[in-house]
């Protein structure tokens, strides 16, 4: 085993994290997993090959349906702390000292403390946000509540697409869930199951009901090693892809002993059909900002079928998170519009029988918690069976109506660059014209403008084609309007090799699966790691 000595100004934090005793642990953890881990992904390029080779599409598996016909197997029941799940703060990366205690201190249900979409993993990030967790469970933060009373920790590893550079078990690179999943459970775990607060977590981008079976087992050989009973651990997974909203069933059979339910969003399951179909001009997605909500048939019909699918088998659902950021004014009529607005959308995920969802701004968490109370009974919508619904293959894979708009394209080529400038600087998220954006946001931007450039798709303003040059102009055009905020040279410079970054990923042949995998594998984004290399791009929520 192999460590990277610690980040400049984390050698407490490190020799904390890095005991000889989680070292050991560690390592077994990561050698007992490695090859398997290795298995799942391959098993991806081979399901997506076959995919490209016979032009099938997905659909319920016949090998599995045994398992979808029993109706009398239940997922086991959550512990009290879990039964209420209306409102979790989203894209908490924990190495943001300041929000992290202010969301300890805050009414919510839970916190998904993000070490995935909403985080940028570079090495001082990880060490610091795993140490600030381990603060909060062990109450060393003297201004936050203590655990038992705190919105339980749902901790989310990163997912099976990342990689930690800086640790090497048995002269391979250490999978990243495994990194972040092992020193939570090790330095967390036990604490977190005395306090009857967990240790519960997020998984994200689960495609298969085999990935499932993965992370049981993964939950199994943690809990034998800790001496902790089968089934403390429980985990919401989040369905976002569309492989995997044909598995929901099996998903949560496999981890029918630690599952804490299933989730919903938006913006990663959509990316997931140019992932699976973009070069297929039938999947073409239409302008996101414009033609593409949780209304249209195919989000509609996934967001129903999991709560069906949750609740005929015990398990909470739960929603997307509403990445709107409230004016500072209160009584101001923009505050009021966009807390309209909201409100709508919400409510839709709430008469769908959802159990819960996330918000961003903490300023959303109370009137959310309203919003539950004044239309739901009781902790939970488990009684919501979804019998009037049977959602179909046909249903799931119906694409929206719609074209693509010159501010939509312009839209996604910002929210995709300004992605890229953030990770650069360290940051997994930025705020832009009124909302948070991540990960996911930057997926589905870099997605379409790659998908509408590989079909050559006609604006609905002019009927240009959206083409490289097209794509090339706009991103040029951004840069200017960026530039003349004032910012430095080393700024600037920072923007122009985000585009630049950017523009190679949306221009190329064979679509790159993840955003997050291609910048985490990149070179400028690893030497941006130096220490004193880094200025940080924070620029003010109004301008931008």
């Amino acid at each position: 085993m192999e460590l990277s000595p610690p980040p400049s100004g984390l050698v407490a934090e490190y020799a904390a994290l890095f005991t000889p005793d989680s070292l050991h642990f560690l390592r077994e953890l990561i050698s007992t997993f490695n090859d398997e881990v290795d298995q799942i992904l391959r098993l991806r390029v081979s399901r997506k090959a076959h995919l490209d080779l016979s032009g099938d599409l997905p659909n319920f598996l016949e090998s599995t349906s045994h398992i979808r016909r029993d109706p009398a197997w239940r997922v086991l029941p959550v512990p009290p702390r879990l039964q209420k799940r209306h409102v979790d703060v989203g894209d908490l990366a924990p190495c943001d000292t300041q929000r992290f205690i202010k969301a300890l201190q805050s009414p919510a249900q839970g916190l998904q403390v993000d070490f995935d979409d909403g985080n940028c993993p570079t090495y001082y990030n990880q060490i610091k946000g795993l140490h600030n967790v381990v603060k909060a469970v062990c109450n060393q933060f003297h201004d936050a509540p203590h655990i038992s009373q705190a919105p339980v920790l749902m901790l989310r590893p990163r997912a099976w697409n990342m990689l930690e550079h800086n640790m090497m078990v048995e002269g391979k690179e250490a999978p990243g869930p495994l990194f972040d999943f092992g020193l939570l459970m090790f330095h967390c775990g036990k604490k977190l199951f005395e306090h009857q607060s967990g240790p519960f977590f997020y998984l994200s981008k689960v495609e298969s009901f085999m990935e499932a079976r993965l992370w049981n087992k993964i939950f199994v050989w943690t809990q034998q090693k800790l001496g902790l009973p089968l089934g403390s651990i429980k985990a919401t997974v989040l369905i976002e892809n569309v492989l995997a909203a044909f598995e929901m069933e099996e998903i949560l059979y496999e981890l029918r002993d630690h599952s804490a339910g299933l989730n919903c969003g938006i913006w990663d399951y959509s990316a997931s059909f140019v992932n699976k179909f973009g070069h297929r001009r039938a999947f073409l997605l239409p302008d996101r900002s414009k033609y593409v909500n949780m209304e249209k048939r195919f989000l509609r019909s996934y967001m129903d079928l999991l709560v069906q699918t949750c609740h005929r088998r015990g398990a909470l659902a739960t929603g997307g998170m509403a990445a709107s950021l409230l004016p500072q004014d209160p009584i101001s009529d923009s505050h009021r519009t966009a807390l309209a607005s909201v409100k709508r959308l919400k409510l839709l995920e709430i008469r769908a029988g959802v159990d819960g969802f996330m918000v961003y701004d903490l300023n959303l968490i109370e009137p959310m918690q309203q919003l539950f109370k004044l239309h739901t009974e009781g902790e939970n919508q488990l009684h919501q069976l979804r019998n009037d619904i049977a959602v179909t293959p046909d249903d799931l894979l119906s694409m929206p109506s719609g074209g693509v708009t010159l501010h939509g394209l312009k839209h996604n080529i910002a929210v995709g660059v300004l992605f890229i400038n953030a990770w650069l600087s360290g940051k997994g998220h930025f705020f832009y014209r009124g909302q948070v954006e991540d990960s996911a946001t930057a997926e589905i931007s870099r997605s379409q403008v790659w998908q509408w450039i590989h079909h050559q798709t006609q604006l609905e303003d002019d009927s240009r084609l959206v083409s490289r040059r097209l794509v090339t102009e706009l991103t040029k055009q951004l840069l200017m309007e960026l530039s003349a905020l004032n910012h430095s040279e080393r700024t600037k410079q920072m923007l122009h090799t985000a585009a630049d970054m950017f523009l190679e990923v949306v221009l190329k042949r064979h679509f790159p699966e993840f955003i997050t995998t291609y910048l985490n594998q990149d070179h400028t984004f690893l030497s941006s790691q130096n220490p004193g290399q880094v200025e940080i791009l924070d620029m003010e929520r109004s301008k931008l």
